[in-house]
């Protein structure tokens, strides 16, 4: 049995960039609906940061999808 460890290395370096990727976008999701919380409090709007934050969800989402969509396809 032999270990192809350019493969290995690839696969791993694909891996991990995509990953900090999903979860620094996950993030800047969760922040865009904290700026909501705290302008509404000091009696603002933040359409802006809310709107950023839900393109923020729906691209996680369809990340997801797609990993999804490739292991089953």
């Amino acid at each position: 049995m032999q270990i192809d460890w350019a493969a290995l290395g690839s696969v791993f370096g694909v891996s991990l960039i995509s990953t900090v990727a999903l979860v620094g976008l996950f993030t800047l999701g969760i922040v865009g609906l904290t700026k909501r919380e705290s302008a509404a409090a000091q009696g603002g709007s933040a359409t802006l940061a809310v709107t950023g934050a839900y393109a923020c969800f729906a691209a996680c989402a369809a990340a997801v999808a797609y990993g999804i969509y490739l292991i089953v396809a």
